[in-house]
């Protein structure tokens, strides 16, 4: 059960990024975005998916596993898309 309360958490937290990287990667609308904040996050969850490694947290392995991947596409496009390029 513990388990799968930690997956419904990550799912739900994890998939709200989606939305930001389709409308970023649709609209290349990158001003809102802080390279900065991004940056950190990133970084911060690299941090969260070793520790759920180490830990062997599944909930914690795939939840950041996925959100790493959705903070990077944002991170890439910002500094793809940004204006004055």
């Amino acid at each position: 059960m513990d388990d799968l309360i930690g997956y419904l958490a990550a799912s739900l937290t994890t998939l709200s990024f989606l939305p930001q990287v389709l409308h970023t990667f649709r609209t290349r609308d990158v001003s809102g975005i802080s390279l900065g904040m991004y940056s950190m996050f990133a970084t911060g969850v690299a941090l969260w998916l070793v520790y759920g490694l180490l830990l062997g947290a599944w909930p914690i392995v795939v939840a950041n596993a996925v959100t790493l991947v959705l903070a990077l596409a944002i991170l890439v496009m910002k500094l793809r898309y940004r204006q004055g390029r």
